[in-house]
């Protein structure tokens, strides 16, 4: 880096890459769809296809979240926090349904002295040195 440039803070990425395995003929039609002009792309198609599931699924996936108490959406723990939870004799009980991220700067003993469990449906941002103190901790 340039002596006058400086990086804050890395940029969370705002989604996730994932892997999926289509059948030839499955493939052959979203293709045929983005040819014709229905979606810009296979993506487009694929996350349209999801979007419209999650929609179909919006009560139950409501009722799940509320009975299972979780955070909807980012919900991140700074150094900061994990030292005030700790300074108040506390553990978290961490539940997110979205994207979980814990700061950089939290060591691998601060996160065990602190986070008593973690369950995320979604994302982990963690360093692998905090992620391997939770790994017994994670559901």
């Amino acid at each position: 880096m340039a002596n006058n440039v400086h990086e804050l803070r890395p940029k969370a990425a705002d989604s996730e890459k994932i892997t999926i395995n289509l059948g030839y003929v499955d493939l052959g039609h979203i293709d045929l769809l983005v040819q014709e002009g229905f979606y810009s792309n296979r993506t487009d198609f694929i996350r349209t296809a999801i979007r419209n599931q999650l929609d179909r699924h919006n009560d139950a996936v409501r009722k799940s979240v509320e009975r299972h108490q979780l955070d909807l959406g980012l919900r991140h723990y700074s150094r900061q926090d994990l030292e005030a939870v700790q300074a108040a004799g506390e553990v978290l009980h961490i539940q997110v349904l979205g994207l979980a991220s814990i700061a950089t700067d939290v060591t691998p003993e601060l996160a065990r002295l602190t986070i008593a469990s973690l369950h995320v449906l979604g994302a982990l941002h963690a360093s692998p040195a905090v992620k391997e103190a939770l790994k017994d901790r994670i559901r």
